[in-house]
């Protein structure tokens, strides 16, 4: 029997990493690049501003210490990156990546904006037409992602990054934590708003040393369940729970209604921290956040809901309910979720650089491991950056960029 077109190209990320293991350079970043600033920090290492000696680019470099970093981890997420980046609302990667004395380096292409999370006003949200536009293009990217056999599993607004205000355009950042479909999970630690509750359950807990669950196959609809998460937060301003566990009633509240033989839109019987919702985005959630993960559906099905109001244009405050949605406000509003995550997202707040390019329609992502080559078609001929691309179903890339 032929291998499977998913198959295939999962096992071209395994000898993508096998031959960037062979052929990595060493070098010291200074020989190569000007560095300029740095723009990101996290527990996986930072994030440098650089320009490149030789063609002037400016790029992002991720830089990781060689001290807490595995070889494998840095080429699986390098070349995970690398295979996706020919996607718009994707973050491009050049093909650059390399090993100083201390560090393992990889160059992304530099976002000019903000991310997602920095624009959500707290307890309000963000405008329902920006929320679509958005859900619109992280759909494509997860889409695009799970139909090469891979799971991205850190879908939050803190990876997701804005070109303009408005969410016209946004890229999906971050692989730090992308597995092949189908990879078993023994044991998580720690736990985050987004997570499925099958994913919690392989939390350990203070005190624990072993989790009773059976080990978890990743699969898409950890993407799916955060997405919804997602969706959530941004149309809110809020967490709609802290995690998805027996021990917090708002996700109690939440799960109970899912279990509701004949599941009921009406006003009463839908949990407090819902009720803002249309009984259309209701059925929506329903379907991306089921608490059975065979019953949620794909993420690009969330387009068949886009013509339709998610918010109620008002709704009535339920007695109690301002002292849960303050409690909601601290956590969203204080809680370090980029100390539990093992990767931050990096974003740069400056004025375009780059003279209007040419536009470029990608074709099928081209893989070069070469030190100086650039992968994907996202440098023009003379060294810029594509002002441009084009990708069916994906609304244009901006050619300015708009961060008031």
């Amino acid at each position: 029997t032929p291998p499977s077109p998913i198959s295939s190209r999962v096992s071209l990320i395994d000898e993508l990493m096998e031959l960037t293991a062979q052929s990595i350079n060493h070098l010291e970043i200074q020989e190569r690049f000007n560095v300029i600033k740095e723009i990101g920090r996290g527990k996986y290492g930072k994030v440098l501003l650089v320009t490149h000696r030789c063609r002037g680019t400016p790029m992002a470099l991720k830089v990781m210490p060689k001290a807490s970093t595995k070889l494998q981890g840095f080429l699986r997420e390098y070349c995970i990156s690398l295979h996706l980046s020919c996607h718009p609302c994707i973050v491009g990667l050049f093909g650059i990546a390399f090993q100083s004395k201390e560090h393992y380096c990889f160059a992304q292409e530099l976002v000019i904006g903000r991310d997602l999370f920095a624009v959500i006003q707290p307890k309000v949200g963000i405008p329902e037409s920006s929320v679509k536009r958005c859900a619109l293009q992280v759909a494509s990217a997860l889409e695009f992602i799970h139909s090469h056999g891979l799971v991205h599993r850190d879908i939050k607004p803190e990876n997701i990054l804005l070109l303009d205000s408005h969410c016209q355009q946004v890229k999906l950042a971050d692989f730090g934590l992308a597995q092949k479909r189908g990879t078993m999970i023994r044991f998580i630690t720690g736990t985050l708003p987004y997570m499925a509750p099958e994913l919690c359950s392989m939390a350990l807990l203070d005190g624990q040393r072993e989790v009773t669950a059976p080990p978890l196959s990743v699969e898409p609809s950890l993407d799916t369940w955060a997405f919804g998460v997602v969706i959530f937060c941004i149309l809110t301003g809020y967490f709609p729970w802290d995690r998805c566990m027996d021990s917090d009633d708002f996700y109690q509240e939440f799960a109970g209604w899912c279990r509701m033989e004949q599941r009921s839109y009406t006003e009463k019987d839908i949990p407090p921290l819902w009720k803002k919702f249309t009984p259309e985005a209701m059925e929506m959630f329903g379907k991306l956040l089921a608490l059975d993960a065979r019953d949620r559906f794909s993420v690009g099905e969330v387009r068949g809901y886009m013509e339709m109001e998610w918010m109620k244009k008002t709704y009535p405050v339920q007695s109690g309910l301002d002292s849960s949605m303050e409690m909601r406000h601290k956590f969203i509003h204080f809680s370090p979720m980029g100390l539990i995550s093992s990767n931050t997202s990096y974003v740069l707040s400056i004025q375009n650089p780059f003279i209007p390019a040419p536009a470029l329609t990608l074709s099928d992502s081209f893989l070069s491991i070469n030190l100086l080559t650039l992968c994907c078609s996202w440098l023009c001929a003379d060294g810029r950056p594509a002002a441009a691309v084009r990708w069916p179903g994906v609304p244009q890339v901006l050619s300015g960029c708009d961060v008031s």
